[in-house]
């Protein structure tokens, strides 16, 4: 599918800035680089230029000028890129020019989109580029750079090719014309290799998935009232985020505070200390804090390890340790007022959360993603020795991968992913 207009936009940063790029693409790029500039460098070589706008002919800037040819391109059409002077007045000049000769301004990712269209990226290379533009830490700018470079997208091809191949011989099975028993021997072999792919995808599947990295993992601080909640919030996050008094129960909702540790995304909650009482607002608050200690994927518990809720990542924390308390077993005691104990704390917390994210290399699954696979290994499983049914869930299963790549029934996760971009991307 191919686009009839051609699109312009501000691909770097709002001005004022030294340099500015603006990107055109569509079958008119060339057309309209050559009424501004009089004549274009050969593709993928940068040349200076004077622009000049085409209906007064006065000059609006000298720019390096880039070409790149259809298909061999970021969008798979003609683009033409401007590096210009960064000054508001002058990208406002270059764009009102452009759009005199016919271009339009681009929708927010609308450059990605006819990438994905023309076939120069797939869904899951576009999510990645979503990601890349949105990562704040390391560790989703490396999951982001592995979905943008194709990672997946190989391991995508690999999977698809055995499917077409199981479908191949079972299309050639259901036209056999010979022995019964070596085409129920044929069967019997295709089943056992759909379920082998299908085995291969649950595991996959059994990764943490990727929205741990962009949603941060929730670690909840919570235990009695007075405990020190709120101090070791404000300790960790190096700032006063949390209200801090004597006065229990001063906490009464749940805050949530976004950091990186040692380049890992987590979300701190503070919460209302947890007692029995008959303040309505505090009630509410105490409610919340339960609901919170159980959504959490670490529990940082300040009371005592009888009172501990069960959790697999618990970590039992002393407060006060300025003050001379006791030291409890198992437990890492900390002052957030002299700050004893908080870089210890920082690194386990650290390590935990690492944990919980995919290890070192590996590529895992977005939620939408883990869907289509899930899809797949499940038609993959349902494999029957008899063939038309063989043939139908490789037909199924071929579909799933289909939406998982973007090549298929994704208009509403394509919409929503677009609206994510900005202007020029």
């Amino acid at each position: 599918m191919g686009f009839s207009d051609t699109i312009a936009a501000l691909s770097s940063g709002r001005p004022p800035a030294a340099i500015a790029v603006i990107r055109t693409s569509g079958p008119g790029a060339k057309a309209a680089a050559n009424a501004l500039a009089g004549s274009l460098p050969p593709p993928r070589e940068a040349t200076l230029r004077t622009l000049y706008d085409p209906r007064s002919r006065t000059e609006l800037d000298s720019v390096m000028i880039l070409c790149f040819d259809a298909p061999r391109s970021a969008t798979g059409e003609d683009i033409v890129e401007y590096q210009c002077h960064g000054g508001r007045a002058v990208v406002a000049a270059i764009l009102d020019a452009l759009t005199s000769l016919g271009l339009r301004q681009a929708e927010p990712g609308e450059f990605t989109r006819r990438a994905l269209v023309n076939g120069r990226i797939d869904m899951i290379q576009a999510e990645g580029l979503a990601d890349l533009l949105e990562a704040e830490t390391e560790s989703q700018r490396q999951a982001a750079l592995a979905f943008a470079g194709g990672l997946l997208s190989c391991q995508v091809d690999i999977w698809q090719s055995r499917i077409l191949d199981l479908s191949a011989r079972a299309e050639a099975a259901i036209d056999y014309v010979g022995d019964e028993d070596e085409t129920a021997t044929d069967t019997s072999a295709l089943c056992r290799d759909a379920l082998a792919l299908a085995t291969e995808l649950d595991t996959w599947l059994a990764r943490p998935r990727t929205e741990r990295l962009k949603d941060g993992i929730r670690v909840v601080i919570a235990g009695p009232p007075n405990a020190g909640k709120s101090s070791l919030v404000n300790a960790l996050a190096g700032a006063d985020r949390a209200i801090v008094t004597d006065i229990p129960g001063t906490t009464r909702d749940s805050i949530e505070v976004p950091l990186a540790i040692e380049g890992v995304p987590v979300v701190l909650i503070d919460t209302a200390g947890l007692r029995e009482t008959t303040d309505a607002v505090e009630t509410i608050g105490v409610a919340r804090a339960r609901s919170e200690a159980k959504r959490a994927e670490i529990l940082l518990w300040l009371g005592d390890l009888a009172d501990a809720p069960t959790h697999p990542h618990l970590l039992l924390i002393a407060t006060k340790s300025d003050l001379g308390e006791p030291v409890v077993k198992g437990a890492l005691s900390v002052s957030a007022l002299t700050g004893a104990g908080i870089p210890q704390l920082l690194g386990m917390l650290g390590t935990v959360a690492a944990s919980l994210f995919p290890a070192e290399g590996e590529v895992s699954l977005n939620r939408r993603q883990a869907t289509a696979v899930a899809d797949a290994a499940d038609q993959l499983r349902t494999a029957s020795t008899d063939l038309l049914l063989l043939a139908e869930s490789l037909r199924s299963s071929r579909v799933a991968f289909d939406r998982l790549t973007g090549r298929a029934g994704v208009e509403d996760a394509i919409d929503a992913l677009f609206s994510r971009f900005c202007l020029g991307k």
